[in-house]
């Protein structure tokens, strides 16, 4: 087993203590990591792969950069496929970069932040198939204007107590999470 792979075991394993309501999630996601197959961490696993997001909010804690994914339509916290790398908090860096074009973020921790098991709908030739994103804090620099990428149709910063009140539970969860924070 990999290094990566050890400390995102012990990372869920603490998640699912941390967060008694995510515990049978963080289970589904330690049964990808030790089931047998494909590369967890690559789209060649067709039936379900890990993907790193960043929950990305400004310098003050007020407000979270948001995607109009271009794909699914939706707005979202920004991410992607871990395309073989196994280190997830560096790929959520790494997509929170790419796909914001921001200078000066960084990863507040290695910590997960959130868990979520998501079905992603056939799309041409890929077949329909579940992501298993791994949610981690990424800060922004003082500087907060961004770059549109072609992986969206829109960025928008937004407040978090805004993203509270939004209709997808997933993005609920989040934002209520980040607003409970100690």
């Amino acid at each position: 087993m990999l290094e990566q792979d050890q400390s995102l075991r012990l990372a869920l394993e603490e998640y699912a203590r941390a967060v008694p309501a995510q515990g049978d999630v963080a289970q589904e996601f330690l049964a990808l990591l030790d089931a047998p197959g494909p590369d967890p961490f690559t789209r060649e696993r067709l039936e379900g792969h890990f993907t790193g997001s960043a929950w990305l909010v400004s310098a003050d804690g007020e407000r979270a950069l948001l995607t109009h994914h271009r794909k699914l339509g939706r707005w979202l916290q920004l991410g992607g496929h871990a395309d073989g790398d196994h280190d997830l908090p560096a790929v959520a860096l790494r997509e929170a970069d790419e796909e914001s074009g921001l200078p000066g973020l960084a990863l507040a921790s290695r910590e997960i932040f959130d868990l979520d098991r998501h079905w992603i709908p056939e799309r041409r030739e890929v077949p329909g198939h579940w992501h298993y994103d791994v949610r981690y804090v990424v800060v922004a620099g003082a500087d907060e204007r961004f770059a549109v990428s072609e992986e969206s149709l829109d960025l928008a910063w937004c407040l978090v107590t805004d993203i509270a009140l939004q209709e997808d539970e997933s993005m609920q969860r989040m934002a209520a999470r980040w607003l409970a924070r100690g």
